[in-house]
C-alpha cells in the first residue's frame, strides 16, 4: 500500500506546483503587427521561467512565480508598451508624470515604433491632448519630439491609452 501512497503525494505535489503559476494579463496594449507581437514576447525573454502571449491587444504573461510575472509586465512596460493589468500595481502608469508641469516640447524616448501603424497610432494619440501643436514620430526611432503647451500627465494618459509607454524629457 506505500506505492499508492507515494503516487498520491506526488501527485498532490505536482497539482500545488501546477497551481503556483501566476498569470497576469495586460489589456489594450498596441499590438498591430508581428514586429510589436516579437517585441512583446522578446521584452520578457530573458526572464526565467515566463511564458508571454500577445494576443489582440490583450498579453497574458504566465510564470512560475509572482515576482517573475511581474517582472515580466515591467519588461514590456520597459519596451514601450503599456496594458492595464488585472494584477493590482503590475502595470502602472509612469510615475515620472507631474500634473501640474506645463512644457513647450518634450522629447518621448522609449515608446515603441516598430512600423508605420506604430507612428501613426501614437501620432494620433498625441493629437488627443490638448495644446499639442506639432510632433516628430518616425518609424524605427527611439525618440520623438512633441511642442505646444501641454502637461507631462496629458501625454502620458494619451500614450497609456494608445497602449504605449515612455519616458518624457525636456
Amino acid at each position: 500500500m506505500k506505492t499508492p501512497l507515494i503516487l498520491s503525494l506526488a501527485f498532490l505535489s505536482l497539482a500545488s506546483f501546477a497551481a503556483a503559476e501566476t498569470t497576469i494579463t495586460l489589456s489594450g496594449v498596441h499590438n498591430c503587427c508581428k514586429g510589436c507581437a516579437n517585441g512583446i514576447t522578446k521584452a520578457a525573454a530573458d526572464i526565467k521561467d515566463v511564458t508571454v502571449t500577445p494576443e489582440g491587444d490583450k498579453v497574458t504573461i504566465t510564470a512560475k512565480s509572482k515576482s517573475n510575472a511581474k517582472k515580466a509586465a515591467e519588461a514590456i512596460l520597459a519596451a514601450g508598451y503599456y496594458g492595464a493589468s488585472d494584477a493590482e500595481s503590475d502595470a502602472k502608469e509612469s510615475a515620472s508624470a507631474k500634473p501640474g508641469k506645463k512644457l513647450t516640447a518634450a522629447t518621448v524616448t522609449g515608446a515603441h515604433l516598430c512600423c508605420n501603424k506604430c507612428v501613426t497610432a501614437v501620432a494620433d494619440a498625441v493629437k488627443t491632448v490638448p495644446g499639442i501643436t506639432g510632433s516628430n514620430i518616425v518609424a524605427k526611432e527611439k525618440t520623438f519630439t512633441v511642442q505646444g503647451e501641454f502637461t507631462e500627465a496629458e501625454l502620458i494618459a494619451a500614450l497609456n491609452k494608445a497602449g504605449f509607454t515612455g519616458t518624457v524629457g525636456n
